[in-house]
C-alpha cells in the first residue's frame, strides 16, 4: 500500500471516530424540546381528578335509598367518569410528552385515579342491575289481593344496561321484556275484571 492511501484510509478512520454520536444525541439536538407539563393541557389534567366522587358513590352504594335513585346516581357517575377517562386518553394520545416527561407522575396518577374510579362505578352499577333484573317484579298488595308490580321503571332499568353495554345485553333486555310482559298481562287481566 503506498503513503497516499494508507494516510487517506487514516484520515477517514478519525474523521469519523471523532464526529460520530449516538442516535439519542443526534435525536435530541434535531428535535427542538418542548416542555410539554407547562402547557394548557397538562394544567388541566392535573385538576381534572375523580377523586371528587367518592361521597355520591357512597349515596349509591347506600341499601337503604330507593333503586330508582341509586340507578339515576350510577348513570350520571358512569358518565362523568367516564367522560374524564376519555379526556385524559385522548389528551395524552395526542401529546405524549404529557405521560413521558419528568414530572408528569401528577398527570399519570390522576389517569389513573379516573380509570379505577370508572372500573369502580362499573363494578357496583353492574352489580345492583343485575341484583334487579334477577327479581325485577315483586308482589304488591291492593285490596288484600296480590299484584305482580314493576321493582322500577323498566324504562330506567333498560336505559341503565343500555349504559353499561354488557356482553349479556341480548340476554338481559329479554329477561326484561318477559318480566314486563308478565306485569301487562296482570294490568291487563286486572281492567277486564273491574
Amino acid at each position: 500500500m503506498s503513503k497516499r492511501i494508507l494516510a487517506t484510509v487514516s484520515a477517514v478512520l478519525l474523521a469519523g471516530c471523532a464526529t460520530e454520536i449516538s442516535s439519542d444525541e443526534r435525536l435530541d439536538r434535531e428535535t427542538k424540546r418542548m416542555d410539554a407539563l407547562k402547557s394548557n393541557t397538562a394544567g388541566e389534567l392535573v385538576k381534572m381528578r375523580c377523586d371528587d366522587i367518592t361521597s355520591e358513590l357512597s349515596k349509591a352504594r347506600d341499601d337503604s335509598a330507593p333503586e330508582e335513585k341509586r340507578i339515576t346516581i350510577y348513570l350520571d357517575l358512569f358518565d362523568r367518569v367516564k367522560e374524564r377517562t376519555q379526556k385524559f386518553d385522548e389528551a395524552l394520545t395526542r401529546n405524549p410528552d404529557l405521560a413521558y416527561q419528568e414530572g408528569s407522575q401528577e398527570i399519570i396518577a390522576a389517569r389513573d385515579g379516573c380509570i379505577q374510579s370508572q372500573a369502580d362505578v362499573r363494578l357496583d352499577f353492574e352489580g345492583l342491575v343485575r341484583e334487579i333484573i334477577n327479581l325485577p317484579v315483586v308482589d304488591e298488595y291492593r285490596d288484600g289481593k296480590p299484584v305482580k308490580a314493576a321493582r322500577l321503571s323498566f324504562d330506567t332499568l333498560r336505559g341503565a344496561i343500555e349504559k353499561l353495554d354488557l356482553d349479556d345485553k341480548d340476554q338481559l333486555m329479554t329477561r326484561l321484556a318477559n318480566a314486563e310482559k308478565t306485569v301487562e298481562v296482570k294490568d291487563t287481566k286486572r281492567k277486564r275484571d273491574k
